[in-house]
């Protein structure tokens, strides 16, 4: 399998391809994907998991039980319950975020697709999400997955992020460069 010396680099990293590969051999990656993609989401809504996944102070039992009740409650599937239940046991649970990142990488080359980062300011409609996809999919030439963020901080438009090259449309974007054109 093809990796990039990035991924492979970082702990998180080696701990995607491991599950990756787990998930390939098993031809679980679509329901190890959907798993980890409601566990980004469970994350990110709730202070409590987050703070779960990132404190250092909680043991390694404390971890494994709290990390398998919500493998329950989100419904993960059994390898990316298992592969979390390791986490906790090896005192990993900071890497959870970077694991996911890598892995949907990983998924996404396996795939032929790219990857786009999209920051708003706002929640995207479905349809903006769908001509979105549709223009970047144009432009990149092949399939696009894209991994839809809000900051706020941005106050409008958009930040795109495709392979190497990055499209800043943001409203803060632009008033930045106008105060810097007016110190000039």
């Amino acid at each position: 399998m093809e990796n990039s010396g990035g991924i492979q680099a970082s702990l998180g990293g080696r701990y995607a391809i491991a599950l990756f590969e787990l998930a390939r051999d098993g031809k679980a990656l679509d329901s190890v994907a959907q798993s980890l993609a409601t566990l980004k989401a469970a994350i990110a809504q709730s202070a409590d998991l987050k703070a779960l996944t990132t404190s250092p102070v909680v043991g390694r039992e404390a971890a494994g039980r709290a990390i398998s009740a919500v493998a329950t409650k989100l419904r993960l599937d059994s390898l990316t319950t298992k592969f979390l239940g390791v986490l906790a046991h090896n005192r990993r649970l900071s890497q959870t975020g970077s694991v996911i990142r890598a892995f949907e990488t990983l998924l996404s080359a396996h795939r032929g697709e790219a990857r786009a980062e999209i920051t708003s300011a706002h929640p995207l409609s479905r349809s903006q999400v769908t001509a979105l996809g549709t223009q970047l999919k144009a432009r990149a030439g092949r399939d696009v997955a894209l991994d839809l963020k809000v900051d706020p901080a941005i106050m409008g438009g958009l930040v795109v992020k495709l392979g190497s090259q990055m499209i800043d449309s943001s409203i803060r974007t632009r008033l930045n460069t106008l105060a810097q054109a007016m110190k000039g």
